[in-house]
Order: structure tokens, then sequence, then C-alpha cells
């Protein structure tokens, strides 16, 4: 009953963040920008909803296909169709309550294919585990590529920290590398000597589980193809993120660099509340604000482009949720022939 309390309250906290930045962002809005942001979203090009939808299907599928290959080494080679299924009804769930998706799929994969669940827990561990690399890589190519406005946005933001109008000076940013490095130190003597502490023991679990999940894709028999539809999956989210800034006349010139960017700062907005409400359109705003976007027309791209999104695990996970046992009933009635 606790961990149920814990649960709500955790969704309710993170729900009421996203709505808060809902308000926050529509505050933003000059109130003669209005009308700049109210025809940005009237005369979109909702047409390209439909190659977004496909992309994003795409990466869906691969993704289910990835699935697939971690639960080879126990000897268990779900069908496709089911696999697809059950990852489309998880992100289905997640849009509800955030985690109940994982639990779900591996429920429903385990009720219609006999997998064990509890087996599948530590697919989902590697799961999470190449996604956070994934999604580093891209932060890393992000910086790579667009190394000119993120260090501009970064150093604005710390001369605004430092009243320096903007300019810091090579002492202050060793300073600061100084003390980043000071505080790493400090942080591993904490984890030594309070062990002990709940949410030592807590970190501790998600980083192992972390490198446990990374160090289980060794045992894969086809590694390359694993990789494959891991950089498949990220390229087609890139891909329908790029597709989107063209839908808005205000973001229909940037490029697929942009697009990278815009994929990263939006993932944060994935994570911070539950489907990323509020956050995701907020964060892409104020990230393309550095491209000389104002804020308005930023924030109706991106909530065009996060309502894109919702739609699709809306209606691909709610068409999954009635397929699915009716593809098993006909599979089954087959095979008792």
């Amino acid at each position: 009953m606790k961990k149920q309390l814990l649960s709500i309250g955790k969704f309710a906290l993170f729900l009421g963040l996203g709505l808060f930045l809902v308000w926050w962002s529509l505050r933003q809005i000059p109130d003669d920008k209005w009308g700049e942001f109210r025809n940005s979203l009237r005369n979109a090009n909702y047409w390209l909803l439909i190659p977004v939808f496909v992309i994003l299907i795409a990466s869906h599928l691969l993704r289910a296909l990835r699935w697939k290959i971690l639960m080879e080494p126990m000897g268990y080679r779900p069908r496709s169709l089911n696999t697809f299924f059950a990852v489309m009804i998880g992100y289905l769930a997640n849009l509800a309550f955030p985690r109940l998706g994982e639990v779900l799929k591996c429920t429903l994969l385990a009720r219609y294919e006999k997998v064990p669940a509890e087996k599948l827990v530590g697919t989902i561990v590697a799961e999470r585990a190449v996604d956070v690399v994934s999604l580093g890589i891209v932060f890393l190519l992000t910086l790579v590529t667009q190394y000119d406005i993120l260090a501009a946005y970064g150093q604005e933001l710390i001369g605004k920290l430092l009243d320096k109008g903007g300019s810091v000076p090579m002492s202050v940013l060793l300073l600061i590398a100084g003390i980043i490095l000071v505080g790493i130190i400090v942080i591993r003597v904490w984890f030594k000597q309070f062990a002990h502490l709940k949410i030592v023991i807590m970190i501790k679990k998600i980083i192992a589980g972390v490198w446990e999940g990374l160090m289980s894709i060794r045992h894969l028999k086809r590694k390359g193809i694993f990789i494959l539809y891991s950089i498949g999956i990220w390229f087609l989210y890139t891909a329908g993120t790029w597709v989107g800034l063209l839908a808005t006349s205000g973001t229909a010139h940037l490029g697929w660099g942009e697009g990278l960017s815009v994929l990263a700062f939006g993932s944060i907005g994935m994570i911070v509340t539950p489907g990323g409400i509020g956050a995701y359109a907020f964060f892409i705003a104020k990230l393309l604000e550095e491209y000389n976007i104002p804020f308005e027309l930023g924030f109706a791209n991106g909530n065009l482009q996060w309502f894109a999104q919702f739609m699709i695990v809306l209606l691909a996970g709610g068409l999954s949720l009635l397929l699915l046992p009716v593809y098993n009933k006909k599979n089954n009635q087959h095979e008792s022939r």
C-alpha cells in the first residue's frame, strides 16, 4: 500500500511539474506575440505528421526487434508482432504511470509467448542501459556539431551567474573544473563512508544495473545487428524530429544539426515529466531561442511535436491493445489444426 501511495505521489508531483511548465511557458509569450503563436499552429503543415508517424512507428518496430535479440541468449524467440504490440502497449501505459509500461510489456509477452516475466526484467535493464549511453552519444554529437551555439549558451548562463556580462575568463573555467573534480572525489569518499544510507544504496544499484545491462550485451549472438538496430532507432528519432521542425514556418529552415539538438534537449523533457507534458515543448522553445527563433514560435513547434508523439502512442498503443488478443487467437486456432 505504501509503495502504491508513493508511486501515485511521484506521478502527481511530476505531472504537477509538467502542468506548471505549461502555465509558465504560456506566461513567457508576450501579449503582442500571441497572434504569432496561434498563427504558427494554425498554418502548420499537418500533412508532415504522416511521415513523422511512419518514421516513429519504424523506430518502435526496431526497438521491438532489438528486444527480441536480448531474449535469444535465454533461448526465447517470441513472434515479432507480439513483441511490437507489447512495446506499444508499454508506451501507452507509461502515459498514465511512468515505469508501469516496462512491467506491463513483460507481463504481456509472458502471457502470449510463454516467456517468464522475471527473466525479461534483465532485458529491460539492458535496454535502459543502452538508451542511457545512446542519449549520451546524442549529446556528444550535439556538442560537436553545434558547439558554437551550445558553448555560447553555456558561457552566457555562467556569465549571468557570475555577473560577467556573458564573458567567462579562463581562470574561472579552470576553477569550475577544479570544483567539479573535487566534488567527484568527495562523492566517492561519501559513498564509501555512508554506504549504509538508503540513498547511497539506491544510487549504487542504479549504476550497477546500468553496468550490468551493458555487460550483458557481450553474450549476444548478434551483437552487430543489435548495435545496428540501436543506431537505427536514434537515427529515426533524429529524422522524425527534423521533419517535425519543417512543419512550422518559424522552424522550417533548420537542418539535421538543429534537429539533433532538439532531440537531445527534448529527450530530457520526456524524462522530467510524464509523457513529456509541458517540459518537452518548454525545453525545445528555450533551446530554439539560441537559434534566434522567438520563444512563441519554438513553443508552438514543441507543442506540435509533442502532440504528434502523444497521438502516435495513443493510436498505435490503443490498436495494439485491441489487436494483441485477436492476433494470438487466430494464431492459436491455426496451430491447433
